[in-house]
């Protein structure tokens, strides 16, 4: 388990983060900017008094395409559903009693886990659903099938990924052998980022609904492997991107648990070296099951801190034990305006007005969690490829002698560790 280190308290006191961001090791200018950041007395970050990155309010922006709605990652699930992990032996015949069934059964062998989703009764609703089976079931992890966020809101634009952090001169085969998995929205895999790109896509929606617009997949799968020249950090590697979204009886765009599984779950068979999740949504007990036992495995996931702008809410995968969770800067150094701060960040990654690609071959740039996590994905790759070590453990101290401390000195709840600047060592 990676030691989780909190910042020293203040009782409201107010820190001045001196930002300069490095972001090559050859002596480029740098600019720097201050940011007066609020704790409390937890070491929280309560509000910020100047220096914030300002993005506008069109785009996702962490709404999770809820129609602008702020995405509330605890009442955000899918009405009529629950899930269970390993049920018993007549479980199925158990509960249709009470008059639930069993719609769906998902057998993940690799973990050694069977996963069930439940259709409840129609005068019931999820919570009271809930818990009326953890008291009849009170042994099972049982859960909603909950929906989940893409961190990622519309920019304006700047630079492409490799730019950003002087990867310019990698070569175009950077990342050869490597087997990345993401699981994000669609991608739009006829994009000119992926022209003769090493690309396998698989999309996970429901039955009966249409796949998920391919906006925000596109652009963190040009991120992490697309053509050199569309910034991709890793050209050279083979990525399995898998569609976890959907549109929904309302039109909307959602994600949720069972996509996700689902997911993970093709990507642990085709034994990806490391996934990588923008995605962030609420503490599932089921997915948690899932994850202990994926990092039991020593599978690497590195996760996007989410856009929410909280402190009190982790969002998750990222904040689970294990996994990596990755926040967002601008080129200045300044944390993103709507990253999620918390204990459980652990690396920062350029975020802000990042050019990607975009459905029909164009693009765009972006900001958010989401953008930055691809940085933190290649760069474990890369140490693992080149005999770091196989675990997060070992490759959060690998990616540790490349990091420049930011915020608070030593590890804090706004900057994690600091702004990893590793060079392209492919």
């Amino acid at each position: 388990m990676r030691k989780r280190i909190v910042p020293p308290a203040f009782s409201f006191a107010v820190a001045l983060v001196s930002a300069a961001m490095l972001f090559a090791s050859d002596g480029m200018a740098q600019e720097t900017k201050t940011k007066i950041l609020k704790y409390d007395k937890d070491g929280r970050v309560i509000g910020y008094d100047d220096g914030t990155v300002a993005s506008p309010e069109n785009g996702e922006s962490g709404s999770g395409g809820t129609g602008g709605k702020t995405f509330n990652p605890d009442t955000s699930f899918e009405e009529g559903e629950l899930i269970v992990i390993n049920p018993p032996q007549g479980f199925a015949s158990g509960i249709r009693s009470l008059g639930y069934s069993v719609v769906e059964t998902i057998n993940m062998r690799e973990l050694k886990i069977v996963v069930q989703r439940l259709r409840i009764p129609a005068d019931k609703s999820v919570p009271k659903a809930l818990k009326e089976l953890r008291q009849r079931y009170p042994r099972l992890e049982i859960d909603a099938n909950h929906q989940f966020d893409p961190s990622a809101g519309v920019e304006f634009p700047n630079k492409i990924a490799r730019a950003l952090i002087r990867w310019d001169k990698a070569p175009e085969t950077c990342g050869k052998g490597i087997r990345i998995g993401m699981i994000d929205s669609g991608v739009d895999i006829t994009h000119p980022a992926f022209k003769g790109q090493n690309i396998v896509f698989k999309s996970f929606h429901k039955e009966g609904r249409e796949p998920g617009p391919s906006d925000h997949g596109t652009a963190v799968a040009g991120i992490i492997a697309g053509r050199a020249e569309w910034g991709g950090l890793l050209p050279g590697a083979s990525l399995y991107a898998a569609n976890m979204f959907e549109i929904n009886e309302e039109g909307r765009k959602v994600g949720n648990a069972i996509g996700l599984l689902k997911a993970a779950n093709w990507l642990i068979n085709e034994k990806v070296d490391v996934i990588n999740l923008s995605v962030a949504g609420a503490d599932n007990k089921v997915l948690k099951k899932i994850f202990d036992q994926a990092l039991a495995k020593n599978m690497v996931m590195v996760a996007a801190a989410g856009n929410w702008g909280r402190s009190d809410k982790p969002a998750y995968p990222a904040a689970y034990n294990g996994v990596v969770a990755v926040t967002a800067l601008s080129m200045e150094g300044l944390i993103y305006q709507k990253a999620n701060t918390g204990k459980y960040i652990d690396f920062a990654a350029p975020g802000v007005s990042i050019y990607t690609a975009a459905p029909g071959g164009g693009g765009r740039l972006q900001s958010g969690t989401s953008f930055a996590t691809p940085f933190i994905t290649a760069m474990m790759s890369l140490e693992m490829a080149a005999g770091k070590g196989r675990t997060a453990a070992a490759l959060d101290k690998a990616l540790m002698s490349y990091v420049k401390d930011l915020g608070v000195p030593g590890r804090d709840n706004v900057f994690g560790w600091g702004f990893v600047r590793r060079p392209p060592k492919c």
